[in-house]
């Protein structure tokens, strides 16, 4: 049966733009300068009324689920429901049985607060969620949560919330999957074609971070990204024209987008646009403004700014008769049941033909299915610390210089390790040699030109991560690091392999002075759960560095590499230095008599904690602790061996403020570190005038 719906006051007024596409039945809205042609029959009729109840039941879902628990977002899942029929019931390539399948295209619903329009979705596509854990929206261990959260949901592709994050990642799967493409397929198979899709609302485009990546795709050409903005002319707190005025199309298409605007509510408008874009090889990807009700299907709250949260919910059981729903809650017909069974099994079927080819490539190309294969499975050589070259004994130069000789051996080890830098690989040291720069011309290439672009470089690496393909670095200038700061948090979150290379990365800096000296920056990411800060104290420390952040497959890695050069540290083995990186903390010198002091050093400051250890005497043993994280993971007798409970005269140091490192040195010891901003003068004479030395440490000691 057909469901009938509210009238639709939004499109009773001319105000939508000129790009509207009109079909026979569209609601009339104006005149047109810009449409894409009817004569193609994109749906039958049939499947059009099931995908209409579809869409009035997945109304139904959110209503219900938002209500039960009193919490949560219905104007979204309610204004966008006939986009999420198109796309689950008709456009989206997947397979709900193998919901990582290589080949699957990619939905981020980037407007994270509309969880329960996945979450129908997924529900009544097939996925690997029931109709008791829908009913569970927002409760304890459910995979329903709030917002969206990767891995813990089958067909959940990002972790989303904050807004313009799920467009950044949108960037970075598009990314991924042109380079797939480029490297992977061959003239006789095709195993990567899969098109990325994004839904967004006001919120997220009007967040600085999807401007940066929209731009970035732009300039890319990635047209097998497709951007579904759900338009409907309301913010949380109130009309969109309260805080903006942009015509989005022209937007975008400024961005070097393709652009269009359509009825959202229409199922031809919306399914004819997405399979045009799905069919564009232009060189540009697609923005569909899909023009909607917010809340559509509560008549009390729709096309205002009190649909946009759960407020709606209070009509429940109104709003349940008006779509012409029982009034059973959280109802799903067996008519639509059996149409997403029907589906399920063409999309299955496409699924089978996709294997076939896969198998047969595979067979014809071992040796790219291997490294495919190694780069989703995240294998590593086990050896890869043997792999780096050690160092001349003679070495004196800055750790992102050690970086960069580096990364070339951990590239040619891991094929799939790609990088970037935000406009800064002539310092930032991560470009790796003679392997092409990523872009419309070249998508093979390993080298990522992100622009002066943090805050996206960090939401497009995460997309890259989340696809699972490709392991991936981005570069910045410590200082910087806050811009994507947003980005690691939810790479954390997330349990993404992100590596974060950030140089400059302490007063040392020198004359750029306090605006460009991060003293509380490496310390500000160590608070963030599930990230691993790497400080490595000379060029050997530094192979270890990028090893851990290899061999790591749980969560982000942050490197931080000095612009100044520093020793070499030959008194202890490359050994040692390199494999103490992994467990976080080692002993970097032993004493050599009756244990008296502890000194306890990071990154450039190591060098001066083992002069001092010369000058105090027998007793003095120095600790490098380049990662608190991974040190604090090792075992409580591993812990004991390098910091003994027994020896409380303990002093830390390190160029940056002194918060974290008290849980090391105790009431009994003390820290050096710079508890202010820095100063603007040369680098050596910035140390020296903050207390990095030797002979302060050596002080401060023997004043304990």
């Amino acid at each position: 049966m057909r469901f009938s719906y509210p009238s639709d006051k939004r499109f009773d007024r001319p105000a939508l733009n000129d790009r509207l596409i009109q079909y026979p039945n569209a609601p009339k809205v104006g005149a047109l300068k810009k449409k894409i042609g009817t004569e193609k029959v994109i749906m039958s009729e049939l499947n059009k009324e099931a995908l209409s109840q579809a869409a009035t039941e997945a109304r139904g879902l959110a209503i219900d689920g938002v209500h039960a628990c009193s919490s949560g977002h219905l104007g979204l899942p309610l204004g966008a429901a006939d986009i999420g029929a198109v796309l689950y019931g008709h456009s989206l390539r997947y397979n709900p049985d193998a919901p990582k399948w290589l080949n699957r295209d990619r939905f981020i619903l980037s407007a994270g607060h509309g969880s329960m329009f996945l979450y129908g979705w997924l529900h009544l596509s097939g996925y690997d969620l029931s109709l008791d854990e829908v009913k569970n929206f927002r409760q304890l261990h459910s995979k329903t949560p709030g917002h969206p959260e990767f891995d813990e949901t089958d067909g959940v592709e990002a972790t989303t919330g904050p807004l313009g994050q799920g467009v950044g990642n949108a960037v970075g799967y598009a990314l991924s999957a042109k380079m797939a493409a480029a490297k992977y397929n061959t003239a006789d198979h095709t195993i990567f074609d899969q098109t990325i899709f994004a839904l967004a609302g006001d919120g997220c485009l009007q967040e600085g971070v999807a401007s940066e990546a929209i731009a970035f795709a732009g300039h890319n050409g990635l047209d097998n990204l497709v951007l579904i903005y759900d338009s409907n002319d309301v913010t949380l707190d109130a009309m969109a024209d309260v805080t903006q005025s942009y015509d989005a199309c022209s937007r975008f298409e400024a961005f070097g987008w393709d652009a269009v605007q359509v009825d959202g509510h229409d199922l031809d408008a919306v399914a004819k646009a997405v399979a045009d874009a799905k069919a564009s090889n232009n060189g540009k990807p697609t923005l569909i403004e899909a023009k909607t009700v917010i809340g559509k299907g509560i008549p009390e709250v729709e096309g205002t700014a009190a649909g946009h949260g759960e407020g709606g919910a209070n009509f429940a059981e109104s709003a349940r008769a008006g779509l012409g729903l029982p009034a059973e809650t959280f109802y799903v017909s067996e008519g639509t049941h059996s149409f997403f069974a029907d589906h399920k099994a063409a999309l299955q079927a496409e699924y089978a033909a996709w294997e076939a080819t896969y198998a047969d490539w595979k067979a014809a190309n071992p040796e790219l299915a291997t490294e495919l294969e190694n780069g989703v499975a995240g294998n590593t050589p086990e050896n890869l610390l043997d792999l780096i070259p050690e160092f001349d004994a003679d070495y004196k130069n800055a750790t992102r210089a050690a970086g960069g000789d580096v990364i070339q051996a951990v590239s040619k080890a891991i094929p799939n390790l790609i990088t970037g830098s935000a406009d800064l690989f002539g310092s930032t040291k991560n470009y790796i040699k003679d392997a092409g720069d990523f872009g419309k011309d070249n998508f093979a290439g390993k080298n990522i030109w992100y622009g002066i672009r943090e805050h996206a470089m960090g939401a497009i690496c995460n997309g890259i991560a989340y696809d699972g393909i490709f392991l991936t670095t981005g570069a910045t200038f410590a200082v910087f690091a806050d811009y994507l700061r947003p980005s690691i948090r939810l790479a954390g979150l997330a349990n993404l392999q992100v590596g974060y290379i950030l140089t400059h990365d302490s007063v040392g800096v020198g004359e750029d002075g306090p605006t460009h000296q991060p003293v509380e920056t490496v310390s500000g990411l160590r608070v963030i759960p599930n990230l691993d800060v790497i400080r490595p104290g000379d060029p050997e420390e530094t192979a270890g560095a990028f090893a851990a952040f290899a061999e790591r497959k749980d969560g982000p890695t942050a490197l931080f590499l000095t612009r100044q050069g520093i020793a070499t540290l030959n008194e202890i083995p490359a050994k040692t230095r390199r494999e103490g990186v992994l467990k976080g903390g080692y002993i970097a010198k032993q004493e050599s008599g009756e244990l008296t002091t502890i000194l306890i050093a990071t990154g450039s400051e190591l060098q001066h904690a083992m002069v001092a250890a010369e000058q105090l005497g027998d007793g003095v043993r120095v600790v490098s602790m380049p990662c608190m994280e991974r040190f604090d993971r090792q075992s409580s007798d591993y812990k004991e061996s390098v910091l003994p409970a027994a020896c409380t005269k303990r002093v830390a140091i390190e160029a940056g403020v002194s918060a974290p490192w008290w849980k090391y040195v105790g009431t009994a010891g003390t820290v050096v570190g710079i508890d202010r901003f820095g100063i603007s003068a040369p680098g050596g004479t910035v140390m020296s005038e903050l207390g990095m030395t030797p002979e302060n440490l050596v002080e401060v000691v023997n004043g304990l």
